[in-house]
């Protein structure tokens, strides 16, 4: 009984960590006091984020796996957020190793479900409170500007990394980062990327990604992407 708990443990601590990481979505910046350029970008940045998004339908795209890819399992499924605030899911085929499906992938879905209808989405926001915030004017593949996220404290709910913006109107690209806190002692390092995307005037999120060095297993990852049929009650044309 004792050696089937440790070897569940990895893989429930994988699902928490993604759920951590998919989590992070809420954007509140505040501008340092210290750089007139600094707070501009911020401000311009702030601005960008209208229209919110505030209902959508998707199709979606999860995978993850374990122990350097051994151990795996992906997942389709429609995804609605109703104006309201009602997020639900419907699957439509998975595959692949069935701990995997129901502890992370399944999980995955159910938490975002618990997390809207609990209004929790807010509570990794990056704001003043939880980070410092330094913008580095050097471009990043050209038109990209950094801005250096530096958490006030360890948690688990916190990145340290970056988010980059473009230059031209400070609108989110891409959040780079590590979770300040390690999740548990068996877990080394947590690494996220999340990329977005202006759809139809909106920005969207259209990916997460997310690698873990997990003790027992060794090299786990998580990936889901995003199709959107429609945003705010508008259709999306599809290639």
């Amino acid at each position: 009984m004792g050696r089937q708990a440790c070897s569940h443990q990895p893989v429930v601590l994988l699902a928490a960590i993604i759920l951590l990481a998919i989590g992070t979505a809420a954007l509140a910046f505040a501008p340092p006091a210290d750089s007139a350029r600094a707070a501009d970008t911020i401000a311009r940045f702030l601005e960008s984020g209208h229209p919110p998004l505030t209902a959508y339908r998707a199709r979606r795209h999860l995978q993850a796996s374990s122990r350097g890819g051994k151990v795996k399992a992906q997942l389709e499924a429609w995804t609605t957020l109703q104006p309201d605030g009602t997020f639900s899911f419907d699957v439509l085929q998975e595959s692949g190793s069935n701990m995997i499906r129901q502890r992370v992938l399944h999980a995955a879905l159910l938490e975002e479900q618990d997390n809207y209808r609990n209004a929790k989405l807010g509570d990794s926001a990056f704001t003043r409170e939880n980070y410092e915030f330094l913008v580095d004017d050097t471009a990043r593949d050209g038109d990209l500007l950094r801005i250096g996220l530096a958490p006030r404290r360890k948690s688990q709910m916190l990145i340290s990394g970056a988010a980059f913006v473009r230059r031209e109107n400070a609108d989110l690209v891409t959040i780079q980062g590590v979770l300040s806190k390690r999740p548990s002692f068996w877990t080394r390092k947590v690494q996220v990327t999340r990329h977005y995307a202006r759809i139809d005037g909106v920005r969207v999120p259209i990916d997460v990604q997310l690698n873990a060095d997990v003790l027992l297993v060794g090299d786990s990852t998580f990936a889901m992407t995003y199709q959107y049929a429609s945003i705010n009650g508008r259709q999306i044309a599809t290639n």
